[in-house]
């Protein structure tokens, strides 16, 4: 485990994970919320994201948690180990709010300088329909990674939480 991609919903943990991986693995942890989005939820420029991608992912080490579909083949194709948490929408939506709260007029850890902690009804509507429009495709990828690849699916985080006390 040496090139890990973490993806799944939001409000789902991937950043909180990855933190988690980095530390009992010893491997640089890249936060893609933090990377691209700018002061006051300005997005990166579509060609700076491309590239800083396609650097990120030449890299001998790293986790990297996000989704970013448009970029997401990359981190995929390069990774040597993919986790996906497949929670409930309802455990996604309870995070969400629960670090909406925790973090009020703040910038989380893993979020971009300059962008305070929000939830806005595009975001909501996203995780409510993660499931159902953003899950099949990603079954669909990982399905025809799994000889190649150790992907490993956790439908609860007590699935993930028993994974972590293995490694």
């Amino acid at each position: 485990m040496k090139r890990i991609a973490i993806i799944g919903s939001g409000g789902s943990g991937k950043s909180t994970l990855a933190k988690e991986l980095g530390q009992i693995l010893n491997l640089p942890v890249y936060h893609l919320d933090a990377l691209y989005w700018r002061a006051g939820w300005v997005p990166a420029p579509e060609h700076e994201w491309d590239l800083l991608m396609q650097e990120l992912v030449l890299k001998e080490e790293w986790i990297i948690d996000g989704n970013y579909g448009g970029t997401m083949d990359i981190r995929l194709r390069e990774a040597d180990t993919i986790i996906f948490l497949d929670y409930p929408t309802c455990l996604s939506l309870f995070r969400a709010l629960k670090r909406r709260i925790q973090y009020q007029g703040k910038t989380r850890p893993d979020m971009g300088e300059g962008c305070q902690e929000k939830i806005d009804y595009q975001f909501i509507k996203w995780i409510v329909n993660y499931r159902r429009d953003k899950r099949p495709g990603i079954l669909k990828k990982l399905n025809k990674l799994t000889d190649k690849k150790e992907v490993y699916i956790f439908q609860s985080p007590r699935q993930l939480k028993n994974f972590l006390k293995q490694l």
